[in-house]
């Protein structure tokens, strides 16, 4: 690697010369040195930067020493679906993959458009590989929906890995994915390309310890006729960003992105999304409810971009809500819209609050302790969030329920 590209991150940290060293180890490529340099052009996000100020990961990630818990369960995890794991040693792949699904390893390293839009999925793209491929393309036609699993865990100082999907038209891909954490930082890149007609439902499980830092950026292109329905449950860690971007590309594009979080003491949980409607006559609809403990931190950040002639006829709605559990959490949201185009339909809502008192009280009345009054409501108020994960709602309601009742 060049001085110049390393002297681009000014006065770096332990752990970003830790990561320095660690792209100069890999395989010399040109497109790899082109994304590490748009990570370096900020290095880790922090506080400086406006659209991380409250996820700084800067501070957050002082070295890449690999923490020493266990890798949380996975409660995703399905008979007779296909799983592909990823480790700080590589991905694992089962030996037997579901009709209509084609995986294809590459050595070399694959172009990334809008690098410097999302510096940890670029850092996420420059540091996978090594002992293994650097990208894993995924193939799915069109035929029966394939179901897909995966899961991202340590143990390990950094888990770098980059998964491209390809959706052929018409195609359907169910995919889960359980991100457990387990090492300093995880990053990861998860790039959709839907072709016309194909119908994508992505359901993610984010989890991590008070010592970890992980960074889910997903990349999202639609063409015409092309649906996404993607459903997050995200329990934080000591800084996470689960962040997505998506672009309806062609007319008649749908795009529904719910998520829940829940955060704990010293943890935090940061949901971003970005959606630019690049064609007339798109939909996305957008859910997102959180709970925050004392000490805790939640962060919503969405914003619908609407140029003035392709984003004609848009109808766009995004609703975040929060709750502060308890005295000391806190909650930052920044919802925004971008709106050019003069024939549209786009709304966005805020709100954050305490538990309904009155609410408590009826079902205190009726004998129920309040530690499960609590998690009742609570679990009640997020659940819109989590409807569309089909058959992962109940795991992921469970999940939010065990949480709710020990945390309370």
């Amino acid at each position: 690697m060049s001085t110049a590209l390393k002297d681009m991150i000014r006065n770096p940290t332990v752990a970003e010369l830790e990561l320095v060293a660690r792209y100069a180890a890999l395989k010399a490529d040109a497109r790899r040195e082109r994304l590490f340099e748009a990570f370096a052009q900020t290095g880790l996000p922090g506080r400086r930067i406006e659209g991380w100020r409250w996820t700084d990961f800067k501070a957050a990630l002082t070295s890449l020493d690999a923490p020493k818990v266990a890798t949380a369960r996975d409660p995703l995890a399905r008979d007779g679906v296909a799983t592909l794991r990823f480790t700080p040693s590589g991905y694992a792949a089962p030996k037997a993959l579901p009709a209509g699904l084609k995986l294809l390893a590459k050595d070399d390293v694959q172009a990334m458009g809008g690098a410097e839009d999302a510096p940890l999925g670029a850092l996420a793209a420059a540091l996978s590989g090594g002992r293994t491929p650097a990208t894993l393309l995924v193939d799915v036609s069109a035929g029966v929906p394939v179901h897909l699993h995966m899961v991202f865990e340590g143990p390990g100082a950094i888990n770098a890995a980059r998964v491209v999907f390809l959706l052929r038209p018409g195609a359907e891909l169910h995919l889960s994915e359980s991100h457990l954490g387990g090492a300093a930082l995880s990053a990861s890149l998860i790039e959709f390309t839907l072709n016309k007609d194909a119908r994508l439902n992505r359901t993610v499980y984010q989890i991590g310890g008070a010592g970890e830092a992980q960074a889910i950026t997903a990349l999202i292109e639609q063409d015409a006729g092309a649906e996404s329905v993607q459903t997050v449950l995200a329990f934080g860690a000591k800084v996470a960003r689960i962040e997505t971007r998506l672009v309806h590309r062609e007319s008649g594009s749908k795009a529904t992105l719910n998520a829940a979080y829940l955060a704990g003491a010293g943890l935090q949980a940061d949901i971003t999304t970005h959606v630019r409607h690049g064609a007339p006559s798109c939909i996305t609809g957008q859910v997102t409810k959180g709970a925050v403990l004392d000490g805790g931190r939640g962060v919503f950040q969405g914003k619908f971009h609407v140029p003035r002639t392709a984003g004609q006829q848009t109808d766009a709605s995004m609703q975040h809500k929060a709750l502060l559990l308890e005295e000391g959490a806190e909650v930052f949201a920044k919802p925004e819209l971008e709106i050019l185009a003069d024939d549209v339909q786009c709304a966005h809502g805020n709100t954050s609050g305490a538990l309904d008192a009155a609410q408590l009280f009826y079902l205190r009345q009726r004998g129920i302790p309040l530690v499960q009054a609590r998690a009742l409501l609570t679990e009640a108020f997020i659940a819109e969030a989590l409807e569309g994960a089909g058959a992962l709602e109940e795991a992921l309601r469970a999940e939010a329920s065990a949480w709710l009742n020990h945390a309370a």
